[in-house]
């Protein structure tokens, strides 16, 4: 098994880890708790030490399902994993299907409510990672850093960490309490927080990779005559996920998928592959719903290339433009893009 150490903070993880929001929200209808519960157990089972959630993972009539899920499939292997999650958004319409706004909100008795709650629906005494999951511009980071410090110092978490983060907010933030990781979105077709990774370095803090499959469209799963129900699905209203868009991007598609045939590996093997080889102290947290992927993502540490193979992909995927973004316009805005 492999693992991985986030920044200078000591907190070891499996090198792959597993986001579980797609069990609950944005990616289809939530599926079955008790196939999910089994999961969750077989990636235990597997190897898998490192589970992401977050508070607001949920359905318009189970808003927090997403830790409900973990804390009970997750608590008879509580001192074997760690678990992330994270506080400081809400939506704007949370009674209603679809994508919607977020409501960022990190006022320090928010928080205190928050990790109350999730504590409490994760079934634990304590929090091993818990992310700012979205900056609010209203609450200096200092202040936020204030309250993890204390949250800290009380046992309820173990670490903390931004995401979504920029140079000068984790900057202020880490010279008050110091930052564990970002989690950031970043795959093939998400690079532009590549300019973060020299200031991650110099702070020594890990980089969490959300979305590290294009959600999805960097597997073999979906073309673009794919469709998606805009009521369940967040992919109905991501730009790349468009005819024109998934067109334009086949370039990278095929290199992917040519490299993966070549060497005997999945298109998943090998864009996680590619991150992974960049710095040590990243770790993607690739989300399923199916066993098969969850074997597929853990065995990617085990894929290797030649210096100069590597040298080369990062080349050819360099001059690849990418077309279309995971976020509507309203959506990057709110994330500083």
């Amino acid at each position: 098994m492999y693992y991985r150490t986030l920044g200078l903070s000591g907190l070891r993880v499996s090198a792959v880890g597993l986001g579980c929001m797609g069990m609950s929200h944005a990616y289809g209808a939530p599926a079955d708790k008790g196939e999910m519960t089994e999961l969750l157990a077989d990636a235990v089972e597997m190897g898998y030490t490192f589970f992401d959630t977050a508070e607001m993972y949920g359905t318009p009539d189970r808003p927090h399902d997403n830790e409900e899920l973990l804390g009970e499939a997750l608590r008879r292997f509580r001192d074997r994993i760690a678990i992330a999650t994270k506080f400081g958004i809400s939506f704007e319409c949370p009674e209603a299907g679809g994508t919607h706004a977020v409501i960022p909100d990190s006022r320090p008795a928010t928080i205190r409510r928050a990790v109350e709650g999730s504590l409490r629906r994760l079934r634990t005494d304590r929090i091993d990672l818990y992310y700012q999951h979205r900056i609010d511009p209203k609450v200096a980071p200092e202040e936020v850093a204030g309250v993890m410090a204390g949250l800290i110092r009380e046992g309820k978490i173990l670490h903390w960490g931004i995401s979504e983060a920029t140079e000068e907010y984790l900057r202020r933030a880490h010279a008050v309490c110091p930052v564990t990781a970002v989690q950031n979105r970043y795959s093939m077709m998400a690079r532009w927080h590549e300019a973060l990774f020299p200031v991650l370095e110099e702070l020594g803090v890990g980089f969490v990779a959300f979305s590290p499959l294009a959600n999805g469209l960097l597997t073999d799963c979906y073309t673009a005559d794919s469709t998606f129900d805009p009521a369940t699905n967040y992919r109905a209203s991501m730009p790349q996920f468009r005819r024109e868009s998934f067109e334009r991007n086949r370039t990278l598609f095929e290199l992917v998928e040519g490299l993966a045939e070549e060497h005997r590996a999945t298109p998943s093997q090998i864009a996680l592959a590619w991150m992974m080889n960049k710095r040590p102290w990243i770790v993607p947290i690739p989300g399923t719903t199916k066993l098969s992927h969850l074997e597929e993502n853990l065995r990617t540490p085990d894929f290797n290339l030649a210096a100069e193979e590597w040298r080369e992909l990062e080349t050819a995927v360099a001059a690849i433009p990418v077309v279309g973004d995971r976020y509507n316009a309203e959506q990057q805005r709110q994330v500083g893009r």
